[in-house]
């Protein structure tokens, strides 16, 4: 049986016993931190300053425009904006360098963690991810129109419009995670070329897809069961048709003809069918004698059959 004691002891033999010292809301961030962490440099970040300028008490907080689109709003109605449409210059550039400053940091302790660990680096690293994911989200949050915008430019055939808006938001996601702001250019220059160039992507691998799959499954085209109850209904008529030609003598049987196939199939009184020796006992006549009688009957019937009901 594994106690909690037992847990722990295996956590402090992998050198994992510092978690303890952590909250659970610290564990819990810790454990979601990647094993390596990329970032886009930049010179500032090197400056003891500027942990300040983007984090301390006294920065200027990003007041990141609250936009919304609900699904079952249409196209041709504007979305919900609130305050603000768009970030301004000074406001994106603060957001991405916090970003990424975010990220060396934490890459840093990544690399200390490694060879050492620790609990406060532990911790540490808890609050700089966070940071991290928290300007991501705002960076998102200021941007998703741009991937709505592109994606009603856009017509892919065979695809669905929330798929070309999912993936139009991936590339999104990977535009945050590349833009270099020190190079002067807006985000929506870059993220609109990257939404662009994702749609191309997705319109390829839909072409290629239906080279090897035309069709797509449609409901429509399962397998009926109207044959087999077609069958079965011209069946039933068949046999009510022959009983009115056997009731009728419609085929010119003789009685012995007449009774041999009353008996064989079960046509008369009783359900059961006769064998070939029991019709011979009835009308003294031996197996073999029964069975050319019987098929003689059968022929004469198709013709009757043929003549009377399947000629249109």
């Amino acid at each position: 049986m594994v106690t909690a004691t037992t847990t722990y002891k295996r956590a402090a033999a992998n050198g994992m016993a510092f978690l303890r010292k952590l909250s659970d809301d610290e564990r819990a961030t810790y454990a979601r931190i990647p094993e390596e962490i990329d970032f886009v440099p930049h010179p500032s970040f090197q400056l003891a300053s500027t942990e300040g300028r983007l984090f301390g008490e006294d920065a200027e907080t990003v007041n990141v425009p609250q936009w919304t689109q609900y699904p079952e709003v249409p196209e041709e109605i504007a979305p919900r904006q609130r305050g603000k449409a768009t970030l301004s210059d000074e406001d994106e550039a603060k957001l991405f360098l916090s970003y990424n400053y975010a990220r060396y940091r934490l890459a840093k302790l990544i690399d200390a963690q490694t060879r050492r660990k620790s609990a406060t680096r532990a911790r540490e690293m808890a609050r700089w991810y966070a940071r991290a994911l928290k300007c991501r989200a705002n960076i998102v949050r200021a941007n998703m129109a741009l991937v709505l915008a592109m994606a009603k430019r856009t017509r892919i055939p065979n695809v669905d419009f929330t798929e070309i808006v999912s993936e139009g938001n991936m590339a999104l996601l990977r535009s945050v995670e590349k833009f270099d702001v020190s190079r002067g250019f807006k985000f929506s220059t870059y993220a609109c070329r990257a939404i662009l160039k994702s749609f191309n992507r997705q319109a390829t691998k839909t072409g290629r897809y239906r080279q090897h799959f035309p069709t797509e499954y449609d409901p429509e085209f399962d397998r009926s069961d109207y044959d087999l109850k077609k069958h079965d209904m011209q069946l039933a008529e068949s046999i009510d048709s022959l009983r009115e030609i056997l009731s009728r003598n419609g085929a010119k049987l003789s009685d012995v003809e007449r009774t041999i196939v009353l008996e064989r199939f079960a046509m008369g009184s009783h359900k059961k069918k006769r064998t070939l020796a029991e019709v011979g006992q009835m009308v003294g006549l031996t197996n073999e004698r029964v069975r050319q009688i019987q098929n003689v009957a059968l022929s004469k019937l198709r013709m009757a059959l043929d003549e009377s009901y399947l000629k249109v």
